[in-house]
């Protein structure tokens, strides 16, 4: 029995969409309209056997941010993070031994060094230590409690999820090892 061979024109098409904002049920259908009959996690395969990343630099017009406390080991840490909303892209995050405006400014500095911040709108709730951090790096901010903000918001309550099942399996493990 002989294996059919994928075209490769078909599974670069895949992997480009996937890569520019299609989510892998979609480019399964996507595959399927090609007449490919693949799984989420065949494409998925593939897509990390390519090793093809979004080119990093980007320059989203939007960004939200926020920063959530989370737990290790009965100890309290901050985690920031920043989202691209329009394509749902966490950007750089960190974790933090308490939040004050000084660290935010240190967490801004990391994020305008891996992307071109400088023109893009911050999107924040009403956290302060955000907006000062913002107020003094000199970047324009608006504060937002829904909208575009909620992809935010859906990195924080997969971070917590994700979170919860590792303190219940690592609990031994130390700060360093829990951010990585």
């Amino acid at each position: 029995m002989e294996r059919e061979r994928t075209p490769r024109k078909i599974i670069e098409k895949g992997i480009r969409h996937h890569l520019g904002g299609l989510s892998l049920s979609n480019t399964v259908i996507l595959l399927d309209y090609l007449g490919v009959d693949w799984s989420r996690v065949a494409v998925y395969n593939r897509i990390q056997k390519a090793d093809i990343q979004p080119a990093d630099g980007d320059n989203p017009d939007r960004v939200a941010v926020d920063q959530k406390a989370i737990r290790f080991n009965d100890e309290q840490y901050w985690l920031y993070a920043a989202v691209d909303p329009q394509t749902n892209r966490i950007l750089p995050s960190g974790l933090f031994p308490t939040y004050t405006i000084s660290i935010a400014r240190e967490f801004l500095t990391e994020l305008a060094e891996k992307h071109d911040i400088e023109n893009a709108v911050f999107l924040v709730d009403v956290a302060d230590d955000l907006i000062g951090g913002l107020r003094r790096e000199g970047y324009s901010y608006r504060v937002e409690q829904h909208g575009f903000r909620n992809a935010v918001e859906h990195v924080f309550r997969e971070v917590e999820r994700r979170n919860h099942l590792f303190s219940n399996c690592f609990s031994h493990v130390d700060p360093p090892t829990a951010e990585t």
